[in-house]
């Protein structure tokens, strides 16, 4: 039995079930791996912390907390696409290949930038901004802030597979590879390091400092792991200028 046939032969309760656990695994690898990941590489002189002032005393248990709430919206709306399968609303694809498995896993890591785009505008217009304020109380971003959401910016971005599903039938592998790329690159675009200096800020590599250049100044740099987005529809973010920016002192 394939792995596309045990979820559509789960009952709704094993689907939640399943997705609490699955998501809670994931963000607890991505922090603490991303953690251990950055210590060791600030320790033997690879890259650089980006902002180094501390946290705020609440932050990390805040983090946690709306974290936990992200982590059941994303687990219990395992149902969602579940829900679309029994209903025939959509389908997995039949013995792929590992070919398509590679190339559609690539399609949504674009549409995943895409989507994310949208939506992460979208949080800061005004009729959603107050939903996305909780995320950016993280001013100095740790790897925990990954899913440190409200849940009505958690329940908007994590919807980013249903519509390629009613569009194609996508292999079962692909769509479970959305999660686990988002989480890590998530968990780099908030680790508060730069790892790779020494490469330009529409570099893919350049996550990070993008990220971070968003958290310290909200206007632009809306996209996600890539560049593209930004540079399309023209939302940049302008760089700080050297007093302003965090981590180094002022002359």
């Amino acid at each position: 039995m394939t792995a596309a046939q045990v979820f559509s032969d789960l009952s709704a309760w094993q689907v939640m079930a399943w997705g609490l656990v699955f998501f809670s695994a994931l963000y607890l690898i991505g922090g603490l791996g991303m953690t251990a990941l950055t210590r060791f590489l600030l320790k033997r002189g690879i890259g650089r912390v980006l902002d180094t002032r501390p946290l705020k005393p609440d932050q990390l248990r805040r983090e946690w907390r709306q974290s936990f709430h992200s982590i059941l919206v994303f687990g219990l709306g395992m149902v969602v696409p579940w829900g679309f399968v029994q209903l025939g609303w959509a389908h997995f694809a039949i013995a792929p290949s590992g070919w398509q498995i590679a190339i559609e896993i690539w399609v949504l890591l674009i549409w995943n930038d895409v989507h994310f785009w949208i939506n992460h505008r979208l949080l800061h217009t005004r009729w959603f901004k107050r939903f996305h304020g909780d995320h950016h109380r993280s001013v100095v971003v740790t790897p925990w802030s990954t899913y440190s959401f409200h849940p009505i910016e958690a329940m908007m971005l994590g919807n980013v597979i249903l519509l390629p599903m009613v569009l194609h039938d996508f292999a079962f592998w692909s769509l479970a590879s959305v999660p686990v790329f988002s989480i890590f690159l998530n968990a780099v675009g908030h680790a508060n390091y730069d790892f790779f200096p020494h490469v330009g800020p529409r570099h893919p590599l350049a996550a990070s400092r993008r990220h971070h250049l968003h958290h310290a100044r909200p206007a632009g740099n809306y996209g996600f792991a890539l560049a593209f987005m930004d540079r399309l529809m023209r939302s940049e973010a302008d760089p700080l200028p050297p007093r302003a920016a965090p981590g180094r002192p002022a002359a």
